[in-house]
């Protein structure tokens, strides 16, 4: 269980989060939606203790970063290392020996040349590989299937499937509600910061109709299509 409380997180002047709270609950997915400038990644970034903030986040394990993947939304690699080095290194540091990582390679990426040198979804599908074979518990994914070509869009979303059926929690974001309603228990809806609204597997179709309306409207009206 993870327990956000009043979580606020302010850029200067502008308020990134204004007092979120959330329940996560062990062995689901959740998908956080929401426009550009919701929110988003600077809840994600909270959550894997990489910026600072006002109000608590309380985990049921001491330091959640020994059992965390985090994706984010555009992987960093070092110059001047390989793939393997790279996926070598993410093994190291959680102390797992003896892993196949040809075998391993579900992606089929060229683990031989610079990862610095991958194109973003190759950088992408880099980055998830090594935080699945790190065997991490709790999965924070930023926008997974953006800048991923079609058949690793599908092996992602099986992928996501299985760690669900292993009880592994997932939080996954995205700005397409479609992408995510055939993967996710729950909906966490920001904007401008705020949550603005949650819902179950059940609901899903009612939301998504809900936010065509609001954000569409007269749109198309207006461009005299």
């Amino acid at each position: 269980m993870i327990t956000i409380t009043n979580l606020s997180k302010s850029y200067g002047f502008t308020d990134a989060l204004i007092e979120v709270n959330l329940e996560i609950e062990p062995g689901k997915v959740y998908g956080v939606v929401g426009p550009n400038g919701a929110g988003k990644t600077t809840l994600f970034n909270c959550l894997a203790g990489l910026t600072g903030y006002s109000g608590s986040i309380a985990y049921k394990q001491n330091d959640i970063r020994n059992f965390m993947g985090f994706l984010p939304t555009e992987p960093y690699f070092l110059s001047w290392i390989t793939a393997r080095e790279h996926l070598q290194l993410i093994c190291n540091a959680r102390k797992i020996k003896n892993i196949d990582l040809d075998k391993a390679n579900i992606f089929e990426l060229p683990l031989d040349r610079f990862a610095s040198g991958y194109s973003t979804g190759m950088k992408k599908k880099l980055a998830l590989l090594g935080i699945l074979i790190q065997q991490n518990q709790f999965f924070i994914l930023d926008e997974p299937f953006n800048g991923v070509d079609i058949q690793s869009n599908l092996l992602i979303s099986e992928i996501i499937l299985a760690l669900r059926a292993k009880g592994r929690t997932l939080i996954i974001s995205s700005h397409i509600l479609s992408s995510l309603t055939e993967i996710c228990d729950h909906f966490i809806i920001l904007k401008d910061g705020r949550v603005v609204q949650q819902a179950n597997r059940d609901e899903f179709a009612d939301i998504e109709r809900q936010m065509k309306k609001a954000e569409i409207g007269d749109k198309l009206q207006r461009l005299h299509l």
